[in-house]
């Protein structure tokens, strides 16, 4: 309880001007800014571009990780080091985010060139302004299809141009990009499973000898796998099993 007068006045003015003052500090401290969002009509074509431009341009950035996957080399990357984790029966290890990084990096050396390729013919003219929307997709498509091409089985492309009814093409300029790119798509998980079967071929064997020792030995309730997982280790280890298996799969794309 404040028995001085005196200090109760003061405590009562400090309280009125801090009510006073203190809305007055918020105020112009924070500043919330307006968002309005509305339907106007187009007076101009250009308008209506620009909004065609920014749709175009959402869809892209939505679709950005499919076409990382299906258009280059990630697919092949990934689904060989899912066969070689499952092949050595290290479940866990490495984890999906190593092995996801590395197959990402990988893919961005090995694509290197041919983005380089778009950059200098497609996107540097097009933010120059030397070449429309429309020029610069079409010069920019070149390079990927050319990159698709080579590891596309003529097997697998002619079994989508034949579904979609389309005729021979001439040249590969005819081949259209939704019949190029699930035919690269699978042309790709085949070379992964090819290569996933050779790489599962050593370390079976390891199994199969470990299997047979245990059993001859009458060991049937010790897990065939404890036994098994440091010898396929050492293998891939004294091997440089990283190595050889990363070299051989960038020199795979030429």
């Amino acid at each position: 309880m404040i028995r001085n007068p005196k200090s109760l006045l003061v405590l009562f003015l400090a309280a009125a001007v801090l009510v006073v003052l203190l809305p007055g500090v918020r105020a112009a401290a924070v500043q919330v800014p307006t968002i309005n969002i509305g339907l106007e009509e187009a007076d101009s074509p250009e308008k209506m571009a620009g909004v065609i431009k920014i749709l175009f341009l959402l869809t892209v950035l939505t679709l950005a990780p499919s076409i990382l996957i299906m258009m280059t080399s990630f697919t092949r990357l990934t689904v060989v080091f899912s066969f070689l984790r499952q092949a050595l029966g290290t479940h866990t290890a490495p984890s999906n985010q190593i092995l996801i990084g590395l197959a990402l990096f990988l893919t961005v050396f090995i694509m290197a060139p041919v983005w380089t390729r778009i950059n200098s013919q497609a996107l540097q003219p097009y933010l120059n302004h030397e070449m429309t929307e429309g020029q610069a997709l079409k010069l920019a498509a070149v390079p990927m299809r050319e990159f698709m091409f080579k590891q596309t089985r003529p097997s697998d492309l002619a079994l989508f141009l034949n579904i979609a009814g389309d005729k021979r093409p001439v040249d590969k300029d005819e081949v259209s990009l939704t019949a190029l790119v699930p035919a690269f798509v699978i042309s790709e998980l085949k070379t992964a499973f090819t290569i996933g079967f050779i790489l599962y071929v050593p370390f079976l064997i390891i199994d199969m000898v470990v299997a047979s020792v245990l059993l001859s030995m009458g060991m049937m309730m010790l897990p065939p796998i404890m036994i098994s997982l440091p010898f396929k280790l050492m293998l891939f280890v004294l091997v440089d099993g990283w190595h050889l298996l990363v070299g051989s799969m960038v020199r795979s794309f030429g």
